[in-house]
């Protein structure tokens, strides 16, 4: 949960672009990151795949206006609204993009290529039909924000009791690596997002580093059945809490948008 989502750098920098707001050039160079290449499959009016810059002028021209996130996982269709073929492909790559505007939705494939110690990725969006419904389980950015506080709170109190996340190698690389990140740039929304959502990302980043390092650490002090039930019982809700802020954040600049902030 360390590294953000694919859904969320195309749904972030893609609203960025859709309101002027960024180059195509430079959202497509943040979309993709350290992957090779991304393309998009299934797009209206084109017979095969097609490079992002065209196909998020594209959309544009089918009327999309904005875009959302999806984070779903098994019994929780976080960000869906349907049909059922969208929600499971979704559900099958654990994320995926919903069109403001168009009853359109882009789920990820991402595929490993080249020789070994020579691998790159590329991703392919399949653009699949969706219905036009509010998100599923999709919390303001206020309540996403006490949920996470709460959340990080109990998660700790229990950790710390069962000794998980505490201390030792992997925990101190966790916390090192999480640091990196935060010195470069600060940028984790594009340009346009209120500063509030780049607040509650960065709170489900640092909840995201704690659930990390509880189940990198192995059982750590929780060494009875009980107290490894214990932990699991504690990072499940927190885990699901952190999803829900995730999208929250995303998903704010088309939020605003609807209820003419911007």
């Amino acid at each position: 949960m360390l590294s953000e989502p694919r859904s969320g750098q195309l749904a972030a920098w893609g609203n960025a672009l859709l309101a002027g707001l960024v180059s195509p050039d430079d959202a497509v160079l943040a979309i993709v990151g350290d992957d090779a290449v991304h393309r998009v499959e299934g797009l209206p009016g084109e017979s095969g795949p097609v490079g992002l810059t065209l196909a998020l002028g594209r959309l544009r021209a089918l009327g999309v206006t904005g875009l959302r996130v999806a984070l779903p996982a098994p019994g929780h269709a976080l960000g869906l609204s349907g049909p059922p073929a969208f929600n499971a492909r979704a559900l099958e790559a654990e994320e995926a993009v919903v069109c403001h505007g168009s009853a359109l939705g882009l789920v990820p494939e991402v595929y490993e290529a080249g020789p070994d110690g020579d691998v790159h990725v590329e991703v392919v969006w399949h653009c699949l039909a969706v219905r036009e419904a509010p998100p599923a389980d999709v919390p303001s950015l206020g309540e996403a924000e006490r949920e996470l506080a709460e959340a990080l709170r109990d998660a700790t109190e229990v950790l710390s009791r069962l000794d998980v996340a505490g201390s030792g190698p992997v925990a101190e690389a966790a916390v090192d690596a999480y640091r990196a990140r935060a010195e470069r740039g600060r940028e984790v929304l594009a340009p346009g997002y209120p500063p509030r959502a780049v607040r509650v990302l960065e709170l489900a980043q640092r909840v995201g580093l704690l659930i990390s390092v509880a189940y990198e650490n192995g059982h750590g002090g929780a060494v009875s059945a009980s107290e490894m039930a214990a932990r699991a019982e504690a990072l499940r809700p927190v885990e699901r809490t952190a999803r829900r802020a995730q999208v929250a954040a995303y998903n704010a600049f088309v939020e605003e948008r609807e209820r003419g902030v911007r």
